[in-house]
């Protein structure tokens, strides 16, 4: 199962073809309705409650042998400690060994942006990001395809 972080992602149609490509169901999860493809293989869960209920459901359903797809790197970790494998729309994966320095540098940056330090935040998405995110998504679908989860 493939499972997105649906609010906000740039990468859904991208994720769409890989899941179709290998035959992956996928669920979308999101604070709000959005249009889905009519084709049965993907859901669409709209979860209501506090800013965290979104991330909380993909949490509650996610493990072993599942993809999700998430810019939010709280979430990313969490879903790592779950045994997932997670992939950014700007295509990193996030795993057990990087995870902890990605939340680290999360932080950091929070905290400098509070202090006026840094007042910029990432630089907008593009098609390198894209592609990037299609290469990873194809590699992680394919080693969990072949037993390498």
């Amino acid at each position: 199962m493939i499972y997105i972080d649906a609010d906000a992602c740039p990468v859904k149609d991208e994720t769409y073809r890989v899941a179709k490509r290998y035959g992956i169901p996928v669920t979308l999860v999101a604070n709000t309705w959005m249009r889905i493809p009519n084709d049965g293989s993907v859901e669409l869960v709209v979860v209501k409650g506090d800013f965290d209920a979104a991330d909380d459901w993909i949490v509650e359903h996610t493990g072993a042998g599942d993809v999700v797809v998430t810019a939010d790197v709280p979430l990313a970790a969490r879903c790592v400690a779950c045994k997932s494998r997670v992939v950014s729309p700007r295509g990193k994966e996030f795993t057990e060994a990087s995870v902890g320095d990605a939340v680290a540098t999360r932080d950091l940056l929070t905290q400098l942006r509070e202090a006026g330090v840094v007042s910029t935040g990432p630089p907008p998405f593009d098609k390198r990001d894209r592609s990037r995110f299609l290469q990873t998504m194809d590699t992680v679908v394919r080693s969990l395809e072949g037993g390498g989860g």
